[in-house]
Order: C-alpha cells, then structure tokens, then sequence
C-alpha cells in the first residue's frame, strides 16, 4: 500500500503540477481580478461623475476601449517585450503570450503558471494608460486616443516595465525598491499624463474655468472601488498569498486613511469646508505614495509616508499650482502631476529611506543590496550607511530615469498620431460634446448637470482662476 504525503484533492496531476501552489495561483487571480475592477468600472464611475456632464461619456468610454486594446496588445507582444527574454537591457524580445505551451509553463516568478502573471500584469499595464487619460479628458480626439493607447504601451510603458520589474532590467539588477507599481504605473502616468496633456492643449476656457462635477455620489463610488482594489494592487505584488502580502495590504489602507485624513484636515485649516472631493484626492495620493513601499516599510512608516502625501501634494496643488504660471500654460485635467507624478516621486523617495532589510528579503529574497537609509543610519556602521546612501541613490536614478523616457517617447508617440489624425477635438465638439463626438449622452434629463460649485474645487481642480471666483477662497 503506497503513502501520499498529499490528500487526495491535492495530487500533483496535468492540471495542477507539482510546482504550482494552488493558493497562490487562486489569491494572484483574485488580486488580478481586484485590480481589473480599479479600471473597469472603478475609473470609468470616478471619471463618468468626476467630469462635466457633456463629458462623461466620453471620459468613461476612455477607460472602457483602452482596457480593451491593451489586452489584445499585451497578450500579442506587450507582456513579452516587459518581462521576456532580454534584447537590451530596457526591453525584452518581441513574441506572443497565446500558445497553451508557454500560458502552462511556470512563470519566471511565483508558483503558478505564465497565464496567471500574463492577466496580473495586464492589468496594472491598462490602468496605466487609463490614469494618463485622467490629464486629457474633456479634449483629445478620440481617434488618436485610440491610437496613442497600443504606441504608447508598446515603447513606453514596457521600457519602464522591463527596466523595473524584470529580472534582466538593469535598474532591477541594481536594487531599486518598487514594490508594485509607484515608479512602472504612477510616475510613468503622471509624466506621460502631464506632457500628453502639453501636446494635446487645453480645454476651452469657460470649462477650465467652470468644471464641476456632474455626480459627486458617482464619483465617491469610483473612489471606492479604486481603494478596495488597491488590496490586489499591492497585495498581489508578492505572487504569493504570503505574510508580506498581508503587511502591504494593511500598509496601503493605513498610509491611504492617514493621507485623507491630512488632506481633510488642511481643507477644513485653509477653506473652512470639508469637501468630499478633496479627501478623495487625499485618499489617492495615500495610495500612489505608499505602492512603491507597501511590503518593504513597517506600519509606523506607513503612518509617515500617509502624513507627507496629504500635505506635499496638497501644497503643490492647491497653492503652488495656483500661483505658478507655468503650471497653469498645462490643462491637467484631472491633475495627475500631483496626484501621481509628485505623490510617486515622494513614494519612491521615502521607500529609500524607510525600507527594511528584513521586508526586502520577505520580498525580493534576498537582503544583501537592498536597506533604507534610515536603517542604515541606525545600524551605524560605515557599511550600512553606504548601503543605505546607495539606495537612495538607485531610488533618484530611477525617478529620473522614468520622468526622461515618459517625456520623451511620449512627445515622440503624439507627434507621430498627430500625422495621421488631429489630437485635439474640433471647436464643435468641444463645445457640444458626448452627442458632437459619440452621439449620446450621459442623462436623459434636462439641465447640464452641473451642481453648486464647492469653493476651491468647484473647477475639479481649477488650475486658472475665473475673474469671479478672486476672494475668500484664494490663498495668499
């Protein structure tokens, strides 16, 4: 009589190797799942209601193809130019992820098969792209987006893909901390979101002056779905359904928690309101700040890192934004230079300072090249103050690494699509809007959907002021 050291529901067979984990192969597909729904329908709700009412169909259809396309692209060469074999040292080999030959093969990391990591990265790679949309709503030309999406994702966002997070790219090799996607997703969309908006030009006057939301209830369910799923967003980035995956989960909605809160708190200080839209802006720079961290930094870290992306943000928004003239030449919709640009930046910054040898081991397996400057410091030897000096060291690198490709390639992709199709929408349409450029409309209700304008963000984000709005509100 033969012994299995398995029960019977756990026999190695052809469906279910000996090298697959069933428990991380069900969580990473949950946490897939989880991030998917930050898009679709999270961020289509939150633009939809975010946006004037002329807009939101256009903002959340947006969301709904570029989802779509990059799907189709990352499964035909996208995933293996980010995580495939090495053809330089920014970028893997062009080839397909459909044959049931690779799909069942063990992934290069993690026990479960490529098609598990081939879905897990495809999501992250469409939100990316969705997020750079959150800066042009309201005026490209939906052709070129249409465009812009698979050139955009096939020579940016796979360079900064491969570069990070493949095992080949040279700034992985050096040590650079990013846990799941504060440099790879929110740097590069905040930058590419910033310099598409440049190319792509403002929106007409009278909406940047008067812009408010057409549903803040839909918008705050939007928000919801974007902060839930950040438990797949972070929590998947271990492959494993691991105890560092349970830190960065509890990390992420505690530095968020903490960074709405501060940014509620500054609000209610500055303009005497409590505004829903503005702790949802709190809540995403929470979010964004701490993803390059989430698994690497303890609970107290996480606090801090909350504190600095409710404020820092804040400032640059609501005050440096407003009295800096070249910010204002650039119409950022949905301000993505602050939200997601700046609060990355300060991630990565602060993941270099706090991050612990013994959580970078958790995750990386390996603790040898990888400690925060501040355990450096506590350690005291001239060792660990190298070490902790030369990681803050790779963290600027690759911040400035993604800001000059994102900038770069970016300007290259929307010069190219305006060639062939304008970027912008004509006069017509930016008047009209959803029934000039899809014909429908979002409500078949009379009015424009415009409510009564909250003060300091009654423009969603005002980045120029309306001669009728200079009073109480502004900060001098």
């Amino acid at each position: 009589m033969s012994f299995s050291p398995f029960p019977p529901n756990l026999l190695p067979d052809d469906a279910s190797p000996e090298w697959m984990n069933k428990a991380d192969n069900s969580w990473q597909l949950v946490a897939a799942t989880l991030v998917g729904l930050q898009s679709v329908p999270g961020l289509m709700i939150l633009y939809g209601g975010a946006v004037k009412k002329k807009w939101a169909v256009n903002s959340a259809f947006m969301v709904l193809y570029a989802f779509a396309m990059v799907l189709v692209c990352w499964v035909c060469w996208g995933y293996r130019l980010s995580f495939g074999d090495e053809l330089v040292p920014v970028w893997g080999k062009v080839d397909t992820a459909l044959t049931q030959k690779y799909l069942l093969e063990q992934a290069f990391i993690g026990k479960f098969p490529n098609a598990t990591i081939v879905f897990f990265q495809f999501v992250f790679a469409a939100i990316t792209l969705i997020l750079i949309a959150g800066s042009v709503l309201g005026r490209m030309n939906f052709y070129a987006w249409m465009m812009f999406v698979p050139l955009w994702l096939t020579f940016s966002y796979t360079v900064s893909a491969f570069t990070i997070w493949s095992l080949n790219g040279w700034l992985s090799k050096m040590g650079i901390i990013d846990f799941a996607g504060g440099y790879v997703i929110h740097l590069s969309s905040g930058v590419a979101g910033y310099t598409t908006a440049y190319w792509v030009g403002p929106r007409l006057t009278i909406d940047r002056e008067n812009f408010p939301p057409n549903n803040i209830i839909m918008m705050l369910a939007g928000a919801g779905l974007l902060w839930m799923g950040w438990t797949g967003f972070n929590g998947g980035a271990p492959y494993a359904a691991s105890t560092d995956a349970s830190l960065a989960v509890l990390n992420t909605h505690v530095c968020a928690a903490t960074s709405l809160l501060t940014w509620l708190i500054f609000d209610i200080i500055f303009f005497k309101k409590a505004s829903a839209v503005g702790a949802v802006q709190g809540m995403i720079t929470g979010l964004v700040c701490i993803t390059p961290g989430a698994g690497v930094v303890q609970g107290y870290s996480a606090i801090i890192m909350g504190f600095c992306s409710g404020s820092i943000p804040w400032f640059t928004m609501m005050v440096a934004n407003k009295k800096l003239k070249l910010l204002q030449k650039i119409d950022d919709t949905m301000t993505m230079l602050h939200t997601h640009a700046i609060a990355g930046i300060l991630g990565g910054i602060l993941t270099g300072l706090f991050s612990e040898p013994h959580l970078c081991k958790l995750f990386y397996g390996s603790s040898n090249k990888y400690m925060g400057l501040f355990h450096g410091l506590r350690l005291g030897t001239s060792e660990s103050i190298h070490w902790g000096i030369r990681q803050m060291g790779i963290q600027l690198l690759g911040i400035l690494f993604v800001v000059v490709v994102n900038i770069v390639i970016t300007s290259l992709v929307c010069v190219f699509v305006s060639l062939i199709v304008p970027l912008r929408m004509t006069d017509y349409e930016l008047e009209v809007g959803d029934e000039a450029v899809h014909g429908e409309e979002a409500y078949s209700i009379s009015g424009q959907g415009e409510k009564l304008e909250i003060p300091m963000y009654s423009s969603y984000y005002n980045d120029i002021e309306s001669p009728s709005k200079v009073g109480g509100n502004s900060i001098d």
